[in-house]
């Protein structure tokens, strides 16, 4: 299944361009003459990819001092090896198509997970808010997919799976050669772990595994924008008692608030506000505004590549 997680990550992080200090050592020569670093950092910041940079870096200087340690190597760590298990093999080629490297991911992965801390210590939660988020909990699903391009494809590998006696064998060597998702179909069509505040997954899909029980399969195609898919259910765990999953109900209200373009724009400006902040170059003074001024109603970009690249929500 194509991970919109990680296309966003990415797509933030593609942004983290570095910003050069003004100076006069060369950052490039040609038979034209030489581009020095204050001529680079000119052109960078009037563009509005530099803009974001210069944002983004400011937020994660101010985020780091709040918020730092909470956020540990091993925490990066793991986001990061659970995007590259994720993609496997095309992991790589994910990062190279967008200009990453492993160091640039892994900062833009504790970008996310440093506004993570700074969202969970402003959602103040009340009884109020976990009786209505138990509601529509669901505790976190294992499943495995087969994606292939057409509804009658589908439908004739549910047909083999309903003859079958081993189906969940059988669905792994299906998915081995049937399937056209190259990033899971190796493993058998396993998709990572989501319960119900996951936004990236496709809404169709989300609502069909979870009518499923554990070691049940999707009895039609599912048809989704990636295609038609067949879905087996892993692993789907009793939802129990609301007092087992006081924590999941926390912790899910606040990955709700990280997806809330208005509370993550509340959150942002108070953190800046409480950093400090003071912007030196006149031509960039008015780069937060939409943060630093209190009357300001622009839900605003800084920070907003965080609230859908973040795979963790166990803050």
């Amino acid at each position: 299944m194509k991970s919109k997680k990680l296309i966003a990550i990415i797509a933030g992080a593609a942004l983290m361009l570095p910003l050069a200090a003004c100076g006069n050592k060369a950052v490039a020569t040609t038979s034209g003459g030489k581009i020095n670093e204050s001529q680079y950092y000119s052109s960078m910041k009037q563009t509005s990819n530099g803009k974001q940079v210069l944002q983004q870096m400011i937020l994660d200087k101010v985020l780091q001092k709040e918020y730092g340690k909470q956020v540990s190597d091993k925490q990066v760590n793991a986001e990061y090896n659970t995007y590259k298990n994720q993609y496997g093999q095309n992991f790589s080629a994910y990062l190279q198509q967008n200009g990453m490297t492993e160091k640039s991911f892994k900062q833009q992965i504790r970008s996310n997970l440093l506004l993570q801390a700074a969202v969970k210590d402003y959602s103040h939660i009340t009884n109020k808010q976990i009786n209505k988020q138990w509601k529509k909990y669901q505790p976190k699903v294992q499943t495995a997919e087969i994606l292939v391009g057409s509804k009658e494809e589908a439908q004739s590998i549910i047909s083999r799976l309903d003859s079958s006696s081993n189906k969940y064998k059988t669905f792994k060597k299906l998915a081995k050669s049937q399937s056209t998702d190259t990033s899971n179909k190796d493993a058998g069509g396993r998709v990572p772990a989501f319960d119900n505040t996951d936004n990236q997954l496709d809404s169709a899909y989300k609502k069909a595994a979870f009518k499923l029980k554990t070691g049940e399969y999707t009895s039609t195609p599912v048809k989704t924008d990636d295609g038609y898919q067949v879905i087996y259910m892993i692993e789907h765990p009793a939802k129990g008692k609301k007092s087992q999953h006081i924590a999941d109900l926390r912790n899910q209200i606040v990955q709700e608030n990280m997806n809330n373009r208005t509370f993550l724009h509340k959150v942002v400006s108070n953190v800046l506000k409480k950093g400090n902040v003071s912007i030196k170059d006149n031509d960039e003074k008015n780069i937060l505004d939409d943060y630093l001024n209190t009357n300001s109603t622009n839900s605003g970009s800084l920070g907003n590549n965080s609230n859908n690249g973040s795979s963790s929500s166990n803050n």
